[in-house]
């Protein structure tokens, strides 16, 4: 929800601040790039409970990592950004709801391991690594016009798999990796995370009961060896309407998590 509240940024972008969790937090994102949506906040609200340190990857303006502390499922998070405009706004809004204590920034790729350790990313020391990938692989679907946005929905084929690199060498032993992504390339996913994490658990999401699921989440244990588990489908919305079930509104007003 816009709070209609705007200002001028660097790249002269203009940033709206938005209301998430029934206005429990407010974030500024840019009003004409990639903007957070559903697939944030519920990769937020997937965040174990209990969890001590989150490292959200590709945080953008730190929705999902911001998500999870504010329903207190997490203790403190970093917020790992390679776009210094987004990563800015990313610590604005840390700020501005008044997490400092709890949330980093960093800046910095997370593709070059030096580069992230030099940022103050820790090897082998989260608790749990949470990503919304980009999803269409270059050359695919219609580029962005706007480069921040299209930096964040595009990606070459192979990139997926540093991805997993980097969520494997951030978790500690024993520690959860948690990614939202389409449901029809849950493939590729799951080739992302093999050898990396097991005991993987997919949730479908699909939009309404009895249609084909659109996203899922994929949860997984570093260095378990328990075998795949797949649940099922949950829908976002009733058979009419475009209103939330009951279990999904209160996680968008703020007042539940996803457990599963």
């Amino acid at each position: 929800m816009s709070l209609d509240q705007t200002t001028d940024f660097v790249k002269h972008q203009t940033v709206t601040r938005d209301a998430f969790l029934g206005g429990r937090l407010t974030l500024s994102q840019p009003r004409n790039g990639f903007r957070a949506g559903l697939d944030s906040v519920l990769l937020g609200a997937a965040v174990p409970v209990g969890t001590g340190r989150l490292l959200d990857l590709g945080a953008g303006v730190g929705t999902a990592g911001l998500v999870a502390l504010s329903l207190g499922r997490a203790e403190r998070a970093d917020l790992l950004e390679r776009d210094a405009a987004t990563a800015a706004l990313a610590r604005d809004n840390v700020a501005g709801n008044g997490l400092e204590a709890r949330a980093k920034v960093i800046e910095a790729d997370l593709t070059m391991a030096d580069a992230r350790r030099a940022a103050g990313w820790a090897d082998n020391g989260y608790d749990a690594v949470i990503a919304n990938p980009p999803f269409f692989a270059a050359g695919q679907g219609t580029l962005a016009p706007d480069l921040t946005r299209a930096d964040a929905r595009h990606m070459e084929p192979d990139a997926l798999d540093l991805w997993g690199r980097c969520a494997a060498a951030s978790a500690r032993a024993g520690g959860t990796a948690i990614f939202i992504y389409p449901a029809e390339v849950l493939s590729a996913l799951l080739g992302a995370l093999d050898g990396r994490f097991g005991g993987l658990t997919v949730l479908p999401l699909s939009p309404r009961p009895d249609a084909p699921a659109t996203r899922i989440l994929l949860r997984g244990s570093k260095g378990s060896r328990a075998p795949l588990t797949l649940l099922a489908s949950r829908a976002l919305h009733g058979p009419e309407g475009n209103g939330f079930v009951p279990h999904f509104d209160a996680i968008f007003r703020g007042e539940a998590a996803l457990d599963w």
